[in-house]
């Protein structure tokens, strides 16, 4: 089949999906516990930095602020691939939609999705580092100046867009609406994550400037 039978096969499936969207989705157990790992990460992270800026729990625990990012970028590590293989798992247990897993044109968007958010989550990893991937800034591990090279330069949240890609690829990949709409739940859930993060970090950079004018006067 060629690419534009591919198009205009998906274009006349498409409908049918969109009217029976509801017939592709399963509420299983297993999915529900897939979205609870989701919501949790994210909820976790927040209440768990939040605590160390404010007691320096982990600091305390892990003997030393480095060590305590440390333990929590181990801690949201390990997180992340445990959701991702409960989602892994039980998306495939959802109904498939066919034309899906025979379109190339679909597969290739699949691979391109998965695999550009890769992209994006680990260059912004490199960039960023160790503690300034997982929030060192709450630990008082600040960085020097505002990293603006790739992925930066394309997207302001590269870890959270590459992930919620990566999440999206998958559903593409295996045929499963089930995904896209977890998918959807994913980008909701990140972006309440920055409601909460992005003007709690501003105002810890802003302390510090305060700080540096404060004994440079």
């Amino acid at each position: 089949m060629s690419l534009v039978e591919d198009f205009q096969s998906l274009s006349k499936e498409i409908p049918h999906l969109v009217e029976n969207f509801a017939d592709y989705i399963d509420v299983t157990p297993q999915i529900k516990y897939a979205v609870a790992t989701i919501a949790f990460n994210p909820i976790f992270w927040n209440i768990v930095a939040r605590l160390e800026y404010n007691t320096h729990i982990l600091t305390k625990i892990a003997g030393g602020a480095r060590r305590g990012c440390y333990l929590l970028a181990f801690t949201i590590f390990s997180l992340g691939i445990y959701r991702d293989h409960i989602y892994h798992d039980a998306l495939l247990a959802q109904p498939t939609f066919a034309p899906f897993v025979e379109s190339t044109l679909v597969k290739a968007l699949a691979v391109l999705s998965f695999g550009f958010g890769n992209l994006l989550v680990i260059t912004s990893m490199y960039s960023l580092g160790v503690t300034g991937t997982y929030l060192g800034d709450y630990f008082g591990i600040l960085m020097d100046e505002r990293v603006t090279g790739f992925p930066f330069n394309i997207n302001d949240n590269p870890m959270y867009n590459g992930s919620t890609l990566c999440f999206l690829g998958t559903a593409l990949w295996y045929g499963k609406p089930t995904g896209i709409v977890v998918t959807a739940f994913v980008f909701v859930m990140y972006r309440i994550g920055l409601f909460f993060e992005e003007p709690f970090t501003a105002q810890i950079y802003a302390k510090r400037e305060k700080e540096r004018l404060q004994k440079s006067q």
